[in-house]
Parts: C-alpha cells; structure tokens; sequence
C-alpha cells in the first residue's frame, strides 16, 4: 500500500510507490482532470514507461505524437473536441443514455453519462493528449494492435503511479485525416489510439468488473476456474452482456 493511501478506501493521492498489484486493480479510467500541468520530469517517466512496453518480434513500432499547448498542439484539440463531442452524441442517442435508468441523476448510467458530457466539453483544456500511433510495416492485420495497445497501458499504469490519470479512446477517427495534415503523420502510420492525461478531480479505486469466474475458464470453453476466486470486497459492475445462467 502506497504511503499516502487511506486505508481500506482505495483512494490514493500522487505517489510514485504504488505497488504493481494494486495499481492494477485500481487504475480507473479518469476522464476530469484539474487546470494544472503535467510536470515535464513526470511526463518524461511516463512516457519511458511506455517505451517499455512489449511489441512483436521488439520492432517497437509504435510512436506517441504528444500534445500540450504548442501552437499544433491547440489546433489537434480543437479538432479532436470536435470529433469527441459528435461522437459522444452519437453514441449517447444509440446507446440509450437519456432513456430508462438514465432519467435518474443518481444512477451509475446517468453518472456515466454526466461524466462523459465533462469530458467532451472541456476537451480542449486537458493538460495532455497523446496520440498513440503504430508503424506498419505490412498491410494492417486485426491483430497488430498487440505491438500498441500494451504500451498505451504502460502510459497509464504509470500515469497512476505518479498522482496523475487517463483514459484511452479511439473517438480521433472522425478527424483522422485532419489531425495527419496537421501534425504531418504519414499515411503508412496507423493513429491506433487517443490517450488523455492530467491531475484527478477526484481518485483512483477499485474498479468494478465482472466476477473473475465469468471470465476464467479451466481446461475448455466455460469450464469452471475452481481456483479463481475474487479477493473478499470485491465489488461489481452490473454492465456489459447478460451474465451466463448457472
């Protein structure tokens, strides 16, 4: 347990003493962050942090086109605003987030909701946007994610780790040929995804999945993981596909 952590919350404040496990288990996805910086030595650590991270045959090829307040950088906002705002729309009307529970402030799909609508229109003020990008060296594959996709999870395991958070998306693609005019990204270079990152407004803490034994089978396709058991506390996520009958 980190030193400045409230024992038994799972809340922590900055802190470069998380313990792997824990950062784990309660890095959530942070999407208000507040009006400061992300100090240049923190994001450095960051992003070797993310540099280190495994790819295929180590050709390392991905790339972070990151994005603070340089002239380029405001612009890439401003379009990258504009494309999370239609697409939250989009998928607030598709998804149903108005209907249902979602009419009641106090629901988790209402909260969900609130908080994406922050996050969108304030998306130009936040502290640091990096684009996650992956050279190809072969025509695109539906696994080549797995040279990037580990290395964005680096960028946010150690983002937890110094007080900061983040959230990954893919909600760039709207203005994807814009942003590659912009910052000049050549067009054999895939924008596999858009990283966020600044100081919580509020914290990290455990994060609520579905049970383990949901998702962990043993020796065949839904056989039992008699052995994967959730740690007491565990709390849950009511979210996702409807759960399997017993």
């Amino acid at each position: 347990m980190a030193s400045d952590e409230v024992a038994g919350s799972g809340e922590s404040g900055p802190s470069d003493e998380v313990a792997l496990l824990d950062g784990l288990a309660t890095t959530r996805a942070i999407r208000r962050y507040r009006d400061e910086p992300v100090l240049e030595d923190d994001l450095a650590t960051i992003m070797w942090h993310a540099t280190r991270a495994p790819s295929g045959s180590n050709r390392q090829p991905f790339r972070f086109v990151v994005l603070r307040d340089g002239p380029r950088a405001r612009q890439a906002k401003a379009l990258l605003g504009e494309s999370f705002r239609t697409l939250w729309a989009e998928k607030r009307r598709r998804d149903g987030y108005d209907a249902g529970s979602g009419t009641q402030s106090d629901t988790p799909k209402a909260r969900m909701a609130a908080t994406m609508e922050h996050f969108v229109d304030h998306f130009e003020t936040t502290p640091v946007v990096v684009l996650a990008c992956l050279i190809r060296h072969r025509s695109p594959t539906p696994t080549e994610g797995a040279s990037v996709y580990p290395a964005c999870q680096n960028q946010l395991l150690a983002a937890r780790a110094l007080g900061y958070g983040g959230v990954m998306t893919m909600w760039h693609a709207y203005v994807e040929d814009e942003l590659r005019e912009l910052l000049d990204i050549p067009d054999d270079v895939a924008i596999s995804a858009t990283l966020t990152l600044g100081r919580p407004e509020g914290g990290h803490g455990p994060v609520r999945r579905r049970p383990v034994d949901e998702l962990v089978f043993d020796d065949g396709w839904e056989q039992p993981a008699r052995w994967a058991e959730d740690p007491p506390g565990t709390r849950f996520t009511s979210a996702g596909p409807p759960r399997r009958q017993s």
